[in-house]
């Protein structure tokens, strides 16, 4: 989910964090806390998060409202979702979505976890926000198997592409 990322991306931004795997993946890969902004929904998981992880942001909000919170003015190199999509209305995967790259450097890419069998991004709403998907990930040893997709925007500026290979 995290092999991507690095410290150089930029501050990441995690969408249902639940207990902080991925966050305690993302701290090993060398993001700094300070550059980690974890959205919980549910309050017994936000509480526990802020106990493990002090020096995050931990924001107890439905991600349908982080854009109106103290998110509004932040920038992210990187999102990493466990967010249950597929149970998702397609309206609200479409904002979930437009903010999030609203919100996401030129460069930046939007990471989902799925127990799906293919991107749970409708092709109609990726191609509708000039998005593409591709699966970076995958693993049979969970039951179900899950799968990590990288979500990025169909045209990027090529020297910020040729400076990513680099």
């Amino acid at each position: 989910m995290t092999q991507e990322i690095s410290a150089a991306t930029g501050p990441v931004l995690e969408l249902g964090p639940g207990t902080g795997v991925f966050t305690t993946a993302l701290l090993k890969r060398g993001i700094a806390q300070s550059d980690l902004t974890l959205v919980e929904y549910e309050r017994d998981f936000a509480a526990l998060l802020q106990d493990r992880f002090p020096d995050a942001l931990v924001l107890q909000a439905d991600v349908r409202e982080m854009w109106k919170t103290a998110l509004s003015a932040c920038f992210f190199g990187s999102v990493v979702s466990g967010l249950p999509l597929l149970a998702m209305q397609p309206d609200d995967v479409h904002e979930l979505l437009e903010g999030c790259f609203s919100n996401l450097k030129p460069y930046g890419a939007f990471y989902q976890f799925t127990y799906g069998p293919k991107c749970p991004v409708p092709a109609e709403i990726l191609d509708s926000l000039g998005l593409v998907s591709k699966r970076i990930g995958w693993t049979l040893r969970n039951i179900p198997p899950a799968a990590v997709y990288r979500i990025s925007r169909r045209h990027q500026p090529m020297a910020l592409i040729e400076q990513r290979r680099a």
